[in-house]
């Protein structure tokens, strides 16, 4: 679960609405000073429990750059409208949607746009991707991976994923995950967040997609063609600390992609909180030479 360090939007940034053909999507929306986006936008994805606000302090950074930048909810998440039932929260499905919301931000297709997927939302927005259902302008895996996750992050999603139909998350976040932030001395004001951030969550979309970031069959080679094909730029970042998908994986994933690679020094799996302007940096450049390389 990422954790941010603070709440408070800074100065350009805003919280708001995407209004999509699929639907009302939460977002949290950052101008540049001037009010006057002079390059493309870019649209962040939040990963599995996560939501627009693990990115709340790269915002005003990359908004600084000259692009408006959103960072939204996925369906069902935190301040999103849920779906109608499990098939909503497919990787297909949630593709389709970010798609919508790139047509949203890049004035339906006449602009393209960066694209940017943290964890679980790398395979949401390689979805998107693949689909060739968006007019992207550079793809970034932040913290993400080739396929499936495995290992102790894997086991806990799936912990979750059984316990939600026993429990229910009110119990869950009393049991087991208040606990957990209140033990790792996280302020009350962001205890008081991740509560109404983890009630707000579909049940049945968590249960989706826990089993969706289980199963999720490695598309890389997929990736490389399209890559190829259409000279799309892509950016595999994460932070030299991931705990979450394995370092090493992503680095090998990069080389299969022939993909730039950034590692976030003092970082872990949430390189926008752990590390934000060092993050924001390697995004703004990789941006601005992948606009110079298409204009």
């Amino acid at each position: 679960m990422s954790t941010p360090r603070f709440l408070t939007l800074p100065s350009g940034v805003r919280r708001t609405f995407a209004e999509t053909s699929r639907g009302r999507f939460a977002a949290l929306e950052a101008l540049p000073g001037s009010g006057v986006p002079e390059r493309w936008p870019a649209l962040l994805v939040p990963g599995f429990t996560g939501s627009k606000e693990d990115f709340l302090s790269v915002l005003q950074t990359l908004a600084a750059s000259g692009r408006r930048v959103l960072a939204i909810d996925l369906r069902g998440q935190y301040e999103s409208p849920a779906g109608t039932g499990p098939e909503s929260y497919t990787r297909a499905a949630l593709g389709a949607d970010v798609a919508a919301l790139a047509a949203y931000l890049g004035a339906d297709g006449d602009v393209p746009v960066h694209l940017v997927g943290h964890s679980f939302g790398g395979l949401v927005t390689r979805e998107t991707v693949l689909s060739r259902a968006a007019r992207v302008a550079s793809f970034t895996l932040m913290s993400s991976g080739p396929g499936a996750l495995t290992g102790p992050s894997a086991d806990k999603a799936l912990l979750l994923r059984d316990s939600i139909p026993q429990l229910g998350m009110e119990q869950i976040w009393s049991l087991a995950l208040e606990p957990d932030a209140v033990g790792r001395g996280v302020p009350p004001e962001i205890v008081a967040f991740l509560k109404a951030r983890t009630l707000g969550n579909c049940e049945t979309g968590l249960t989706t997609m826990a089993t969706e970031l289980t199963s999720c069959p490695d598309r890389v080679d997929e990736l490389a063609k399209f890559m190829a094909d259409e000279g799309l730029r892509t950016l595999v970042l994460y932070g030299e600390d991931d705990d979450v998908w394995d370092p090493r994986a992503q680095a090998a994933m990069a080389e299969a992609l022939g993909a730039e690679k950034v590692v976030i020094p003092s970082a872990a799996h949430s390189p926008a909180v752990d590390a934000p302007e060092t993050t924001a940096t390697a995004l703004t450049d990789f941006w601005a030479a992948a606009e110079r390389a298409l204009r």
